[in-house]
């Protein structure tokens, strides 16, 4: 793309365009057609005149139907497209696939942490988990006193920030504000090598289905076992539905090699409460001091699980960030790594490429056999996949969920498909892609993958979006470089350079993973960790998208 370059069309087949920036009616494009009216950046114009009823494409697959004709160099909208996909039936061909040139990474090494049983970490936490919301207050009793007194309460230097206000306000002075920045405290960390003691608070685990109760204790034994975890803290009423014992079968099945301390307390055989949370944070406190003797050593970079995510996309997501993503995910597939890619709702439309990745049959049956079960759950609620892009996607040019998930499945690369997991199964297999079962949801998908055993997370945005994890740090990688400058607070990573022409995917491309070795050696902290954007939302499966 030149610099000069102000719209494009993606790929031969395309029967739409998109703007690179905004554009006046009457503006001569490259491909052709005379624009008709103003088409905004990120959003589309047709080609050449649509009949109503044509299927049109982008990506070179099926995205939509007309409404109505559409004469070429016009605004395409939900005005007048719909949602279409094509369908798919299984895999059709045997995938070929040329994987990139990666000799100068293979004796790359990242610092992480080798844990007993198998899996590397690239940080280290203690985790408290409850098994039910009713032991939600008592947590939260917990993560008061522990973060407070070790060192890694989030909210001290706004405190600090507060009581300033506050003694300015006393003395009269109510017009000038304070700059939060001046009261930024460092907090004293007695355990310098835990990176945080996690509270992984929920509402469920009683009042729903016992399938839900099940999904939960699956969920939470994915973070017991993941490798950025050294012990766990579980909390308990006594009478719920996932019961302690749901809890050790789930570890058990899913994780039999994971070697680590879990600390359960149950209230209903306390004493009293002040029992239980006293013998609790006691214990706790002895298990944070042992966690603190692991140290970082050297590991290939073959041991790292790279979550794919994306969260406020945009019209430049699938021109920038996605594919740059898509880049590192067979950079990492090369290296014997391990990729996963989520978000079912946001793969319709290109179930048949996809299938035709898979490196069976049986994989491609599984993967079609998830993604028709899930819609025709969410059918039942009286929604469906086309459901998927949220106001924000629509007004930054995401108008159809086909547009949206050929996109977004450009973060997942072109490597063979070796995995495909229901919702909280672990990852297995390496040196491919392997395909998630979550929700579009940005929060209950990063918390479903992280569960699976990713032990980083690359999150691209093209509105911004303030999330993360509690236990595995989360790049956010910006689609276009006015919103690095407008939320650089958040973000980590800009792609922007590619839709002015500057870069191309490769470089950027990267350019990412050194910023993903620095992450996953603690070298770089990224927003999401140093804010405290730990977000932690289990699927209630059928209801999300």
């Amino acid at each position: 793309m030149s610099a000069e370059r102000s719209t494009l069309r993606i790929h031969p087949n395309d029967t739409l365009v998109v703007a690179l920036r905004d554009l006046p009616a009457g503006t001569s494009t490259a491909e052709g057609p005379t624009l008709r009216q103003p088409i905004h950046a990120k959003h589309k114009f047709a080609l050449r005149d649509l009949a109503k009823g044509e299927l049109v494409v982008m990506y070179g697959v099926v995205v939509g139907r007309c409404t109505e004709a559409i004469a070429a160099g016009s605004l395409v909208g939900t005005h007048n497209l719909r949602h279409e996909a094509s369908a798919c039936h299984g895999k059709s061909q045997n995938l070929v696939w040329n994987p990139p040139d990666v000799g100068h990474l293979r004796a790359r090494r990242f610092q992480g942490y080798r844990r007993i049983g198998g899996g590397v970490g690239t940080a280290n936490h203690w985790i408290v988990l409850p098994l039910v919301f009713c032991e939600n207050r008592n947590l939260s009793v917990m993560r008061e006193a522990l973060q407070r007194a070790l060192g890694y309460s989030r909210g001290d230097h706004y405190e600090a920030y507060t009581r300033a206000l506050l003694a300015r306000h006393l003395a009269g002075d109510v017009a000038t504000d304070l700059d939060p920045e001046q009261w930024q405290q460092a907090a004293h960390r007695p355990f310098a090598h835990v990176d945080g003691i996690e509270f992984l608070e929920h509402g469920l685990g009683c009042g729903g289905t016992r399938q839900d109760a099940q999904a939960l204790v699956q969920l939470l034994a994915g973070y017991i076992a993941h490798p950025n975890v050294a012990g766990a803290t579980v909390l308990s009423l006594g009478c719920q539905h996932a019961q302690v014992s749901m809890l050790q079968e789930a570890l058990a099945q899913f994780h039999p090699k994971a070697e680590k301390p879990v600390l359960i307390f149950e209230q209903q055989k306390s004493s009293s409460e002040r029992d239980l949370i006293g013998r609790a944070i006691a214990a706790t406190l002895r298990g944070v001091a042992q966690a603190n003797d692991w140290r970082r050593e050297p590991c290939a970079l073959s041991d790292l699980v790279l979550g794919l995510e994306c969260g406020g996309s945009d019209g430049f997501s699938g021109i920038s960030a996605n594919p740059v993503l898509g880049q590192v995910s067979d950079l990492l597939s090369a290296l014997g790594g391990a990729p996963v890619l989520a978000e079912f709702p946001e793969l319709c439309g290109v179930e048949q490429y996809l299938c035709d990745r898979c490196v069976s049959e049986e994989l491609a049956q599984r993967f079609l056999g998830l993604m028709k079960s899930y819609e025709a759950t969410a059918r039942a609620c009286g929604s469906g996949f086309d459901a998927n892009p949220s106001p924000g996607n629509i007004r930054d040019g995401l108008i159809t969920d086909a547009i949206k998930s050929a996109g977004a499945a450009l973060k997942g690369g072109t490597a063979p498909i070796v995995g495909v997991l229901d919702y909280t199964e672990p990852v297995q297999e390496r040196g491919g892609l392997t395909l998630c079962c979550t929700p579009g949801n940005d929060v209950e998908s990063t918390t479903a993958i992280v569960a699976a055993g990713c032990n980083l997370v690359l999150f691209t945005t093209g509105l911004g979006t303030p999330t993360g994890n509690p236990v595995c740090p989360t790049l956010k990688i910006s689609t276009n470089s006015e919103l690095m400058q407008r939320m650089g607070d958040i973000l980590d990573f800009d792609a922007g350079s590619i839709i002015r022409g500057e870069s191309s995917v490769q470089s950027v491309a990267d350019s990412l993973m050194e910023l993903c070795i620095a992450t996953a050696s603690g070298e770089y902290l990224p927003k999401a960790v140093q804010l405290g954007q730990h977000d932690f939302i289990p699927w209630k499966r059928g209801v999300s998208l």
